[in-house]
């Protein structure tokens, strides 16, 4: 294998306006009968890039664009015929699922209707509720957690237990005296997560996550005040807030399905009516 000159594309660059011509078809190199040509590596550097880099990073990929062809050529010349077929048709068969796969693609983008009302979440919700047991336990909580030498501990407990719109202002407020908190109770969340965050509940779950229960507990980093809103057991059916993600995207997967069922009908009946397909009958 008879390496490639650097110096001819050296002189290539000499003129720093190389890239600008707009010259067709000028090959730049050859390995047998496959040529690369000039606007092959048009765009593959940029007017800032300086003329070292401009040429390093165009020799590399001469050469190994040249590797690539003489490995393509010796493929073929020892892989048997039978087998280069079965690549020749995978080849084809990927390049028509790339097409189609585009083309279907870009009609869906255009066309697929995205908006999901709430009367249709509800529809399929209540259609299919016992499809949507939870595998885990959900809960709605919110909590605090304090330093041990926080002042106003009593006032902090009331407010969170009482959480009436004053009291959320006020723990808002307050929060930036907090080591870490969560005073939203609408979001459900896993058991598991709840016990990452404050892992001082896995020694007394059973008995802390139970519906309206409130907790104070401490340990050796701080004070940990818990009120539990609501708790969904194994096995119950999730709520509408909780599955409403997944629902949505069933929702859109089945629009998608039905658009490209409905393209694919069409294409073929048009074809037909435009005589760009038709069967032929054995005689």
């Amino acid at each position: 294998m008879h390496k490639i000159s650097p110096f001819l594309f050296i002189f290539l660059f000499i003129s720093c306006d190389y890239f600008k011509q707009d010259v067709q078809s000028v090959p730049i190199a050859r390995v047998n009968d496959t040529y690369l040509y000039k606007e092959d590596i048009d765009g593959l550097v940029f007017e800032s890039t300086s003329k070292e880099d401009s040429i390093l990073i165009v020799n590399n990929f001469i050469t190994k664009w040249a590797t690539q062809q003489l490995l393509i050529d010796q493929s073929v010349k020892n892989i048997p015929q039978d087998q280069q077929d079965k690549f020749n048709k995978l080849v084809d068969e990927y390049k028509i699922d790339l097409y189609t796969e585009a083309y279907k693609s870009s009609i869906v983008t255009r066309q697929l209707d995205s908006l999901i009302s709430v009367k249709e979440l509800e529809y399929f919700y209540e259609l299919n509720k016992e499809n949507f047991k939870l595998n885990d336990e959900l809960l709605k909580i919110r909590y605090i957690t304090l330093p041990l030498d926080f002042t106003n501990l009593s006032e902090v407990k009331n407010k969170l237990q009482r959480f009436n719109t004053k009291d959320k202002i006020d723990l808002y407020n307050l929060s930036i005296k907090f080591k870490a908190f969560n005073l939203n109770d609408s979001i459900w969340i896993k058991n598991d997560v709840l016990l990452d965050a404050l892992p001082i509940l896995q020694s007394s779950s059973q008995q802390v996550l139970k519906k309206s229960n409130f907790t104070q507990l401490q340990d050796s980093l701080g004070v940990y005040l818990v009120k539990i809103e609501e708790v969904l057991k194994t096995n119950d059916i999730a709520p509408l807030s909780y599955v409403k993600p997944t629902i949505e995207q069933i929702i859109l997967n089945k629009r998608k399905q039905e658009l490209l069922k409905k393209l694919e009908k069409d294409i073929t009946i048009d074809a037909i009516k435009n005589k760009n397909f038709e069967l032929f009958k054995d005689k």
